[in-house]
Parts: structure tokens; sequence; C-alpha cells
């Protein structure tokens, strides 16, 4: 039997869920007929065959989580123990079965599994014992121990997937790694027209500022201490759906015109209600915007997504009163917050990039 393995998908991604099987047991296929589709912490991907054969067993069901080299499906002929070669988006790997110190031989009478699943199913509180292995040879998966953990808690655990599994990884990473300051200001909008494009004049704003202040545009090493300044802006536009956060990447904002950008905007947002975010469009971030505005909220400490340096958020806007040569007079404001890595950016900069922003915003529109 010959066994295809999920692939490397690039991007240093190490697992994947699948989402939909495009092939069932017993189909002939053809090479490079898509077989399944899975989706990953940067967009839904399709797996294509790279051979042709007779489909004997599909190893995964839709909803599990596999990692890179686990066997998704197994074909019919070939030699025993054969691994086939995954291919994706250009990007192959051959995988190669090891023996790996921890495994328990079959046929011993014990729970097999490798330590990293035990480990995992200490966390849990789930008992290894009794439980039914869905790999190789009644291997115990993570998978598996995932599902023993929302069988045994009933509706109280949920197991996180997709966008949202993501999502837990990314924070816990910036957790870790980030030293977060954030400074808020506002934003005088009595230039702005009443029917004025919010998201389209944050983005170009954006894009005025960093090009002013080049220092928060900017990725940074906290192994190496090295921060990469950009001379394009590439901002993350965050996009709350009820798949989860999703945030599509604007290419070269400062050189855009505004119809270009709500051109591009209504496209991000159509491919990610429909779940078809093109990979390309997840990559190479430099800043990222969030207008949490647009469903409440004034002010916030958005979160920095490493190695980014710098995260935008825009808030609800508001009436407030402003004296002008003494009279009272009633205006409209916008709430901006600032948060930044104070490894990367001094508040000095934060402070010039911030002020650069604001009058961006406040000026009329070109």
């Amino acid at each position: 039997m010959k066994f295809f393995k999920l692939p490397d998908l690039g991007e240093g991604l190490a697992e994947a869920e699948i989402v939909e099987w495009k092939v069932k047991a017993g189909a002939q296929v053809e090479v490079d007929q898509v077989l399944l589709s899975v989706e990953t912490a940067k967009a839904l991907v399709d797996v294509p065959s790279p051979v042709a054969g007779v489909i004997a067993r599909l190893c995964a069901a839709e909803g599990d989580i596999l990692h890179i080299g686990a066997p998704l499906v197994e074909f019919e002929g070939g030699e025993d123990d054969g691994t086939v070669v995954g291919k994706v988006l250009g990007s192959s790997q051959v995988f190669e079965d090891h023996f790996v110190a921890g495994a328990v031989a079959a046929g011993s009478g014990l729970t097999q599994a490798m330590p990293a699943v035990r480990r995992l199913a200490l966390q849990l509180g789930v008992d290894m014992n009794g439980l039914k292995g869905s790999g190789d040879g009644g291997l115990v998966t993570e998978m598996d121990v995932l599902q023993a953990f929302e069988a045994q808690g009933g509706s109280h655990n949920e197991v996180l997937k997709g966008a949202r599994r993501a999502m837990a990884k990314a924070m816990t990473l910036s957790h870790q790694s980030v030293v977060p300051v954030s400074i808020t200001d506002e934003v005088d909008l009595r230039a702005w027209r009443a029917d004025e494009d919010v998201t389209v004049r944050l983005i170009q704003a954006i894009g005025v500022a960093c090009r002013g202040e080049p220092s928060m545009n900017a990725w940074f090493d906290g192994d190496t201490l090295t921060r990469r300044l950009f001379d394009e802006v590439n901002v993350a536009i965050a996009v709350d759906s009820k798949h989860g956060l999703y945030v599509p990447v604007m290419e070269n904002v400062a050189q855009r015109t505004a119809a270009d950008l709500r051109a591009g905007l209504d496209r991000m947002i159509a491919d990610v209600k429909a779940r078809a975010v093109p990979r390309e469009m997840l990559q190479g971030a430099t800043i990222t915007l969030t207008n949490f505005g647009a469903i409440a909220g004034r002010y916030a400490s958005p979160i920095v997504s490493p190695p980014q340096v710098t995260i935008v958020g825009a808030g609800k806007l508001f009436e407030k009163v402003v004296f002008v040569h003494g009279e009272a007079r009633p205006v409209r404001a916008l709430p901006l917050s600032v948060t930044f890595d104070h490894r990367a950016c001094t508040g000095g900069e934060a402070a010039r990039f911030l002020r650069l922003l604001v009058d961006a915003l406040e000026a009329p529109e070109k």
C-alpha cells in the first residue's frame, strides 16, 4: 500500500484541519485531482493527488486536525510502507517513516501513543486506558484525545478549530513575546463629508504616517534583536466573521487610490464571507488595522501580532463639544488607539506616528 501524507503547506505551518473530502474510498483518481480541502492558520487550501490510482482508505475525517506528515490517503497497490510525495502550491516534501522512541509496539497490550499525545492527555485530564486509536496499527492520535476530551465534558468543552484556533495560538505568541504599550488620541472630523469612507481614509492615513515614521512599518526579530524597515506599507485588515477572525492583507496602500482601496476591500470581505481568501492575501503584512468601532467601543488595547510591531485601532464615531474662538461647537470625532511593541519602537516614534495619523485624517480628502 502507498500512503499519501499531509504535505508541507509552507509559511512554517505545522498543522491543518480537514474541511471537506472531495473523494471517497474506492474512487479512481487522476494526478492533480483535488482530494480534499484543508484549513490552515493562513487560508483554505485544496490538496491535489500526486499520483493516479484507486483510494483504498481515507485516513482521517472531516473536522480532524492533522500535523504535517500525518497519513491522508491510502492507495491500493504499490510497495508496502511506501510514501507518496505530496505537493501543494509548488511546495513538496518527502516524508519517510522512522522508528520514534516512546511508541509502544503493537500487540503489547498497552495503549499505543507518542509522548506528545500522552502529555496532551495528561494536560486535559483524559484517561488513555481504553482509548481506541485511529492511527496506523491502533496508535492513539492527538485527535483521539481531543475527541475524548470533548465527550467527557459534554457541552462544556470545545476544541478550537480553524480561524479561532489560529487566533488563540497567535494571541499566545503575542503575550509571550511582545512588550505592548498603547497610546490614544481623537480625530476632529469637521473636514469630512457626511458620506466619507471611514475604512479607506484610515488605510490611506496609515500609509502616510508609516512613510513619515517608517519605524512603525517594520518587523522585529526578538531572537536576534534586529528590526527590518519596509518601503511598502502592507496593511492587514482585521475582519470578524462568523467563522472567526481573518486578517487579509492590502499591499502597497500608500500608492493606491481611494477607489482601488475600496474595490480591494469589497473583494476581501466577499472572500472572507465565502471562506475563500487566497493564501497570498494572508501574507506579508507590515502593520494591522482593526476597525472595532464599527461594532462598539471607543478605545482599546489592540494586540500586536509578531513579527509586526504596530496595530492601529479605530473606535466608534461620537460627537463632542469643542471651543472655537470661545464659541462651543459640536463636532464628530474618531477615537484612535495605537499599540506598539516597545522592544522595537520608542515612545517618541509611536507618538510621532500617531500625530501624523491624526493630521492625515483631519485633512480634507484630496
